[in-house]
Parts: structure tokens; sequence; C-alpha cells
């Protein structure tokens, strides 16, 4: 796993210690923030910016099927 959204108040996991945080998404209907996070060696801001804009497709899209977001969300590359 190279990147991941994880809901802003959860605890990371083993998994994804040690990864970067990238920036913060707020998903504009239900106002819950995201934190956006690359392992440390492939870090890259334009990357991450590519997916904060996929992920807000992503949260708007759940939300029109009333699901509800889960705990953390793999990026795509």
């Amino acid at each position: 796993m190279k990147a991941v959204a994880i809901k802003k108040d959860q605890p990371r996991d083993q998994a994804t210690a040690g990864f970067q945080a990238m920036g913060i998404l707020r998903c504009e209907i239900c106002l819950e923030d995201f934190v956006i996070c690359h392992s440390p060696g492939l870090a890259d801001k334009s990357l991450a910016d590519r997916q904060a804009y996929w992920l807000e497709k992503v949260l708007a899209e759940e939300h029109e099927r009333d699901k509800k977001h889960p705990d953390r969300i793999e990026l795509p590359d």
C-alpha cells in the first residue's frame, strides 16, 4: 500500500505507522475529515492533489448511495 486516506479521528494502525500526512480533505456533505497519507519514500504533493480530487468524488458517490464512509480508503497511484 502506497497511499491511504484515513478518517481524521481514527487511530493509525501498524500498516500506516510512519506514513507521511500529505493533506486533509473534508467531505463537503457530512464534513468528515480524511487525512491523505503516503509511504515516506513515495510522498508526492502533485499525486496527493490528484488523489484528493478522486477522493472527493468517491465520498460524494457514497452519499448518493446512502453508504457510510469507511475509516480508511486506499488511494489510486
